[in-house]
């Protein structure tokens, strides 16, 4: 099958399951590559974790920042089922600036990402963005700017409705009126961006190679592997990635290691039409999608 056909046939796929995405794989080394709308722009949630941990450990690096600093960490009360970490916390904790990198990259800590970008402002790590280089993702905000969503507001049981005006409100020039979702206020990015921002993490950049190393280990330890890596992990294969959701946001970037050599960055960051906080059809057709166009370029 042509990419031509391929490309037309996932997006058919897409329609009727309900999502519309901006997808792309890149080969990493031969840079040849196959996307769905790739510049399409999202909300992009919790993939900040990433932008945010570079310019910290930056900091480190530079000495403005002591990684080993103790910072005493108010706890997050939440009872929501899928905030982990502190975020669950019940009293104060201190942690070293270090361990908030891991709890905030590997268990998707909004608490500890917070605590974070009380560290590195978002504007820093949106600067630091701009200096590497790396255009298309926008850092604006905190975390705990996500949890003011009519989510969050009218409670569980009325989730469909947050879900639904989640689906309704939105603009052709991708605004919204939940300022969470609305790309021109809310931190923000395409699977273009985050798979140039993959590239420069595995393969030399303007990023610190020891800083690179320590961003894609950390992206190793994710534990959230609901998503795409079902389609990507297995005994001759390693997957590296972030998740990030956020009302009917699915998304997640990451890079497949082949046990032959080959490497490919795969960013998917998708929205969802049906109204429902549970969807593992979603979860399902997003990685199949993926997995599909990785196959067509592992193929050439």
């Amino acid at each position: 099958m042509s990419a031509t056909a391929l490309v037309r046939d996932l997006r058919r796929e897409l329609d009727e399951g309900g999502l519309r995405g901006s997808f792309l794989v890149r080969d990493l080394d031969t840079g040849e590559e196959l996307g769905i709308e790739p510049e399409l722009e999202f909300s992009t949630a919790s993939l900040v974790k990433v932008p945010l941990a570079i310019a910290t450990l930056e900091r480190i690096r530079a000495g403005e920042v002591d990684g080993a600093e103790q910072v005493l960490v108010q706890p997050g009360r939440s009872d929501l089922p899928m905030h982990t970490g502190m975020s669950r916390f019940r009293h104060p904790a201190k942690v070293s600036v270090e361990d908030l990198l891991y709890l905030s990259t590997c268990l998707s800590d909004n608490t500890a990402a917070d605590t974070l970008f009380e560290v590195t402002p978002p504007e820093r790590v949106d600067a630091w963005l701009r200096s590497a280089g790396l255009r298309g993702i926008t850092v604006r905000h905190k975390l705990r700017d996500l949890n003011e969503t009519p989510a969050d507001r009218l409670g569980p049981d009325q989730a469909h409705l947050a879900h639904s005006l989640a689906i309704g409100e939105g603009t052709a020039g991708r605004g919204h009126r939940i300022p969470q979702l609305d790309v021109t206020r809310a931190s923000s990015g395409s699977a273009r961006a985050f798979t140039d921002l993959l590239e420069a993490l595995w393969r030399p950049s303007v990023i610190d190679p020891g800083i690179a190393a320590r961003v894609r280990e950390l992206m190793r330890g994710n534990v959230l592997r609901h998503r795409l890596a079902p389609d990507f992990t297995s005994d001759a294969s390693t997957w590296s990635s972030k998740t990030g959701t956020l009302l009917n946001l699915r998304h997640e970037f990451g890079v497949v290691e082949h046990a032959d050599g080959q490497a490919f960055a795969v960013s998917v960051l998708t929205e969802s039409r049906v109204p429902a906080v549970h969807q593992p059809g979603a979860e399902a057709l997003m990685a199949r999608v993926a997995r599909s166009l990785r196959d067509h370029l592992r193929a050439w």
